[in-house]
């Protein structure tokens, strides 16, 4: 029973990645679930502290590629901080609409916080329209990786439980 547990946590942490949400410290909880309801029979501190350390550069790298294409497309340091401050607060701002509000709005902060903040160094649309497509691509690329550590972080948490 604890084991289906674990894999419907596991399973829930996935689906919620890709909405701005916590998923990654979700399957973190729920492998340490796993673990106290068992008696940390199976589950020891190294899978707990691999998959706590998976969803820390999850986190890290999901606010770093935002910016990094901003950077990329031509964009100032302004325009990475927009990008990332613009994801956030679109993801934020989307939670009212049921289902995907929270992933359209952080693809839409990005892009919007990205161009707005490279309008406010250059004053010109056409290269602040490239920076925001840029920190879009870049939270799309964000939203890929986190999914695939996310992956990983599954993977490693059912092995561990149950060997």
């Amino acid at each position: 029973m604890e084991y289906l547990l674990l894999v419907v946590i596991q399973l829930a942490g996935l689906v919620l990645i890709p909405f701005g949400l916590p998923g990654t410290w979700l399957q973190v909880l729920g492998l340490v679930g796993y673990g106290w309801l068992t008696g940390f029979r199976t589950v020891g501190a190294v899978p707990i502290v691999v998959v706590c350390a998976l969803a820390l550069a999850a986190e890290l790298i999901e606010f770093w590629l935002g910016g990094r294409f901003a950077l990329r497309y031509g964009g100032s340091r302004r325009a990475a901080w927009g990008a990332v401050l613009g994801g956030i607060a679109g993801a934020v701002v989307g939670v009212p609409v049921p289902v995907i509000g929270s992933v359209v709005g952080a693809f839409i902060g990005s892009f919007a916080g990205a161009a707005a903040f490279e309008l406010t160094r250059s004053r010109e649309l056409s290269p602040a329209l490239r920076v925001g497509w840029g920190a879009l691509l870049g939270r799309l690329a964000a939203v890929a990786v986190k999914s695939g550590i996310g992956a990983g972080i599954a993977a490693i948490a059912l092995f561990a439980a149950f060997r």
